[in-house]
């Protein structure tokens, strides 16, 4: 199987080219560097290779350019004398079998997930709670799982932190403390976060892990690439929902040991969010994910400003590295390149720190794992250009991309079942006292008039002493969600439902 191109070696005269094995790109990787060094285009050139492999990749696109990959190139002058210096002896410009994806829906595909799915951990970050509130969260989930009911968007979050709030009291001596305060604070989190765009996120149908695995007809893997201009600038979010979509493919992927090639690629630009203001023990739960996932067949690769940006017991398992140049302007930058030259292996022909400050653009230290999974020397790189177009798209071009879509039809039109909000809401009415338990004795014409409808209402939502089919069916539907034990459902390390089938 033939490897990656990442660029050729020009630390001497004799050096050859640095290639990316298929057989250790589940070791992860690390792409490091200024802005506007070129760190965009060697994600390019990586997603394009493993695309030629068969190899479905996952990525973000921060500003805007990565969705030219959906697209030829145009060569330049300049383009190919830099084919012609690599030595790349088919270079030809091509488009990339392409998926749109966007949490809002407006540049591509809608991405939602249930607040089920999500759990409490991850939102709990999204919503930016304190360690009290979280645990009030995690009590409203529990609550939610013990009975079945489904949390499938903020709505139904929003309808049983309310029935929480009017039954504080049992529910604080079945499941602990539920204070006053905390569930106020839940409840501004969420009409900020459903202001900020969380409606559109929250819902169904949920994304499918199998539609970022996909294969073109022609064998090419599929890259999947996700519109983040916008939710950038909302980094919690940004950051939690690639951090539940990894524990979905860690929770959800078999166990398959090493293959020839990864499963799945899933790069994790601004990777610096990820690790920003999170606690100790989110920190070490990510740290677990990274570190298992590879025998799971799925290579992490995380691109950031600065090598620092991801904590040391994460920098060690990444064997792939590029690093691109950094500025030695200001007593954080100066730190940086120092750590950055001490991750390398070193190269007795050159001066790792020194060189690091003198890159060009298009040029970057690389070191990637040779055979038996040993990383080779350190050498200064000339990146291959990708095929694909570097640059944004425009609107028709993207509308183009998108019509032609495989997954449109599944995803572009929400639905909405019936859940917990439904469900809570009929609970109350059912128990809410009758006119004549008012006193106030309704009259034959009403009795007649309204008796079959209130016999359908019962057989369809229950009554206090008898459960509904619309209730029925919901809690059904929650055991089909997880494997559970009697109405447990069970949660995976990052607060997902663990082993979910839909």
């Amino acid at each position: 199987m033939d490897p990656i191109l990442v660029g050729k070696a020009v630390t001497t005269e004799d050096s050859g080219k640095v290639w990316l094995l298929p057989q250790y790109a589940n070791r992860h990787g690390l792409v490091a560097g200024a802005t506007g060094t070129g760190k965009t285009v060697t994600l390019m050139t990586l997603a394009e290779g493993f695309s030629r492999l068969g190899v479905p990749v996952f990525m973000a696109d921060v500003k805007g350019d990565i969705a030219g990959l959906a697209l030829a190139g145009t060569p330049n002058e300049k383009l190919l004398q830099r084919v012609a210096e690599i030595g790349i002896a088919d270079y030809a410009a091509e488009a990339n079998p392409t998926i749109f994806w966007d949490l809002y829906g407006k540049l591509g595909h809608p991405v939602r997930a249930t607040i089920s799915e999500i759990g409490p951990t991850l939102l709990g970050r999204v919503l930016e709670l304190n360690d009290t509130q979280e645990g009030v969260l995690e009590i409203v989930f529990k609550l939610a799982d013990d009975n079945g009911w489904l949390l499938l968007d903020i709505e139904d979050l929003r309808t049983l932190v309310t029935h929480v709030a009017d039954n504080r009291k049992e529910i604080s001596s079945r499941y602990g403390l539920v204070s006053a305060p905390s569930i106020a604070a839940i409840q501004r989190a969420l009409l900020q976060l459903g202001q900020a765009g969380g409606d559109a996120f929250f819902g169904e149908p949920a994304l499918e892990l199998a539609d970022l695995m996909r294969t073109a007809p022609d064998g090419r893997g599929v890259i999947s690439i996700l519109a983040a201009d916008q939710l950038i600038l909302k980094p919690r979010l940004y950051s939690s929902f690639l951090l539940w979509l990894l524990s979905e493919l860690f929770e959800t992927l078999p166990e398959v040991g090493d293959l020839d090639k990864p499963k799945l690629a899933f790069v994790f630009d601004e990777a610096h969010l990820l690790f920003d203001d999170a606690p100790s023990a989110l920190q070490q739960r990510i740290e677990q994910v990274v570190r298992l996932i590879r025998s799971k067949g799925v290579g992490v690769y995380f691109c950031s400003q600065f090598p620092d940006d991801v904590p040391d017991n994460i920098l060690g398992q990444l064997g792939n590295r590029v690093q691109h140049a950094l500025r030695a302007f200001t007593p954080r930058d100066q730190k940086a390149v120092k750590a950055a030259a001490e991750t390398f292996v070193p190269n007795a022909r050159l001066d790792v720190a020194k060189t690091i400050s003198q890159l060009g653009v298009g040029e970057a230290l690389a070191s990637m794992l040779m055979d038996k999974g040993v990383p080779m020397p350190v050498e200064r790189t000339l990146i291959a250009p990708p095929r694909s177009r570097m640059g944004a798209i425009t609107a028709a071009e993207r509308a183009r991309v998108r019509a032609g879509s495989a997954v449109g039809a599944k995803y572009d039109t929400a639905v909405d079942r019936e859940s917990a909000a439904e469900m809570l809401v009929a609970r109350h009415a059912d128990v809410a006292p009758t006119p004549a338990a008012r006193g106030t004795a309704s009259s034959p014409a009403t009795q007649g008039s309204n008796g079959f409808g209130q016999t359908m209402r019962d057989v369809m939502l229950g009554t206090s002493r008898r459960q509904g089919v619309v209730e029925s069916m919901a809690k059904q539907a929650a055991r089909t969600m997880g494997s559970q034990v009697g109405r447990q459902i069970l949660r995976g390390v990052l607060g997902g439902i663990f082993g979910k089938r839909r």
